[in-house]
């Protein structure tokens, strides 16, 4: 009905009004301006960005910008006749709505879980569910460890800027543990900048401040230069451990710059390493570091195939004057390489590969060797690959090759300190490689076979299935290789690998077996994701070999797996078991749920100490997030039924 003397509108209901934000108002009866920005609504419901409830005995609409509710109860839960109390509410004697800032302003609140009351908040504010980013208290999270007790951490969230923000979260513990947790981000136009770090005060180290600091500076250039700088500082070398912050044992403070396209690559870096590892001596380890690498990739127009050049420096120091173990070393290398392919009759791909690299050395602190001296490794190699397929209309499509490799190369060489290949892998990337080294200072030398076979199976049902045989012969046992490595001797171990991919399943196993069959290394990994079940396991097996630092054999086994259960709730578990030793070295649970207004996450982990560093930790971690507050977005997987 329209009043004329007043020009104002009396509605009976039921009534909707919807406006540009998504904010949805409906009344059973309402008194409005004809513009309808203000007035009063009775009987009044208030949605929020499809997720927040706001429902009052009664509305007024202020200027088009304030939003009155009184006798209001909030909740972002489904309510209906079956399952009429919510599972969180707000209960207030009044709630405004500023639409403009879009801020939501509670007096006398009342905070209930499935209808008990909980909290009681004189005042409150909190920003609408359109806020995606706003200054004020996140929600808690409690945690309670065997070593600093039960604690709260209350996130406090401040907002810089549209780019930028700093949270800073209080931590307090029963075991007089005072800790102050800071993150700061910055997002730019090309790159991003991200900060984190605590000062803490505990009653583990009795007077004495404890922290750290991890930073991350991820910076664009024009031409696709990118810069990266990483910060990691830590007070002593068991609190990361304490404070679950990671499990890291080496600190690493580094500036790089890179470029990468299509024909060239840039890296240039330097880097600090400072080691908090039980045994390892800091004056001894190469603590600067510093590497150039340039590479351009081209196709030369006169004999044809992709040719690359590389020139690198290197050059490491230890602060420690003492000879060979303080050793310092520098390095510059130009090393030029050729490759290319021909089609035989019969389908047989022939390939001529050589290298030609060239080393300068500098050594100090280490008279077993030269000052200065100089080394040039020549290499080539004449590859055959023969694949055969086969295919059925209707059936699998199954494809073999095998592959013969001729490598030669100097059986002489000069010797050098052997700073970056230290650990050397044998698996099916590096099979028909030129050197099984995985850095420059360490060439593999003298002439030698490499063989291998490879099949694969794609199924019509969509998964694939492959397996590889592989091994190495050489002309001269020049004792390289450690014996645990796989490529000691004359002929190396049999490398053997398999694997099989579907939708949901994949599969893969890698063994090394010497004369007798024997397995020296094998790794085994499976991932699983299906409906309900999501499973990644694995296990290592690594015979012992004292010149990889590895005095007894290693047997681990590792488990990651989650479990939907019904009504919203999932299990999850986590393991990670050192037979060797006969103990877990670390292990968890935790119970989540997903539900249509509430998010909860439950947890316990228990992780032993390998050292005596640091002492065995149990946590138990509890969070919960409450969708339309907070900035929780209401994407739960349970939903009550209404029918």
């Amino acid at each position: 009905t329209y009043d004329r003397s007043t020009n104002r509108l009396i509605i009976t209901g039921p009534i909707t009004l919807t406006d540009a934000s998504g904010a949805v108002l409906t009344a059973e009866q309402a008194d409005l301006s004809t513009d309808l920005q203000q007035g009063i609504l009775k009987g009044a419901r208030l949605v929020l960005d499809q997720q927040l409830q706001l429902a009052a005995a009664q509305i007024n609409r202020v200027g088009g910008r304030y939003t009155q509710l009184s006798r209001v109860v909030v909740s972002s839960c489904q309510v209906c006749a079956a399952h009429p109390v919510p599972v969180w509410e707000l209960r207030a004697v009044r709630v405004v709505h500023d639409q403009q800032e879009r801020q939501l302003y509670f007096d006398k609140v009342t905070f209930r879980a499935v209808g008990v009351p909980i909290f009681y908040f004189p005042r409150l504010r909190m920003p609408d569910p359109t806020v995606k980013r706003a200054t004020g208290f996140m929600m808690p999270r409690v945690r309670t460890t065997s070593t600093l007790g039960t604690g709260v951490k209350l996130p406090y969230f401040i907002r810089l800027g549209d780019s930028k923000d700093l949270t800073l979260t209080p931590y307090l513990a029963t075991n007089a543990t005072q800790t102050l947790d800071l993150r700061f981000r910055q997002a730019l136009r090309y790159g991003s900048v991200e900060v984190n770090g605590a000062v803490s005060s505990d009653t583990l180290i009795p007077g004495t401040l404890r922290g750290y600091l991890i930073g991350r500076a991820d910076l664009g250039f024009g031409d696709g230069y990118r810069l990266q700088v990483d910060v990691q500082s830590v007070s002593d070398a068991a609190y990361l451990f304490d404070y679950a912050k990671g499990s890291t044992d080496r600190l690493r403070n580094a500036v790089t710059l890179s470029r990468t396209d299509a024909a060239r690559y840039f890296n240039g870096q330097l880097l600090h390493i400072t080691s908090i590892r039980q045994g390892e001596d800091n004056a001894t380890l190469p603590s600067l570091i510093g590497e150039v690498t340039y590479a351009r990739r081209f196709r030369p127009a006169l004999v044809g195939g992709e040719a690359r050049l590389q020139f690198q420096t290197y050059s490491l120091h230890r602060d420690s004057q003492a000879d060979q173990a303080g050793r310092d070393t520098a390095r510059a290398s130009l090393r030029g390489d050729w490759r290319r392919t021909w089609i035989l009759p019969s389908g047989i791909a022939a390939s001529l590969q050589t290298a030609l690299t060239a080393d300068l050395y500098r050594i100090n602190q280490d008279r077993t060797f030269q000052a200065t001296f100089a080394r040039i490794t020549p290499d080539a190699a004449l590859e055959l690959r023969w694949p055969w397929s086969r295919t059925t209309p209707d059936g699998p499509a199954v494809v073999i090759e095998p592959i013969a490799q001729l490598v030669f190369s100097p059986t002489a060489g000069i010797a050098v300190p052997n700073e970056d290949s230290v650990l050397v892998e044998f698996d099916e990337g590096n099979l028909f490689s030129l050197s099984r080294f995985p850095g420059s200072d360490l060439t593999e030398r003298g002439p030698r076979a490499n063989f291998g076979l490879t099949w694969t199976r794609y199924d019509p049902a969509g998964w694939v299935a492959g397996a590889t045989l592989g091994r190495t012969v050489r002309l001269h046992d020049l004792g390289q290789f450690s014996a645990g490595s796989g490529l000691a001797g004359r002929r190396s171990d049999w490398l053997v690998a398999a694997q099989l991919k579907s939708g949901h399943l994949s599969l893969t196993d890698r063994a090394l077996l010497d004369e007798d069959l024997s397995v020296s290394k094998n790794e085994l990994r499976l991932t699983l994701y299906r409906d309900r079940l999501s499973l990644a396991t694995s296990h290592l097996w690594l015979v012992a070999e004292p010149a990889e630092n590895r005095a007894v054999a290693t047997s681990e086994w590792a488990l990651n797996a989650s479990y939907a259960l019904d009504n919203g709730w999932t299990g999850k578990i986590n393991w990670l078991y050192d037979h060797t030793a006969g103990r877990a070295f670390s292990a968890g649970l935790g119970l989540q749920y997903r539900g249509d207004c509430v998010n909860l996450d439950m947890s316990v982990s228990r992780r032993f100490a390998s050292s005596s560093n640091v002492t065995s930790t149990t946590d138990f971690g509890l969070s919960v997030d409450l969708a339309g507050l907070n900035g929780a977005a209401k994407t739960g997987v349970s939903r009550r039924s209404c029918r």
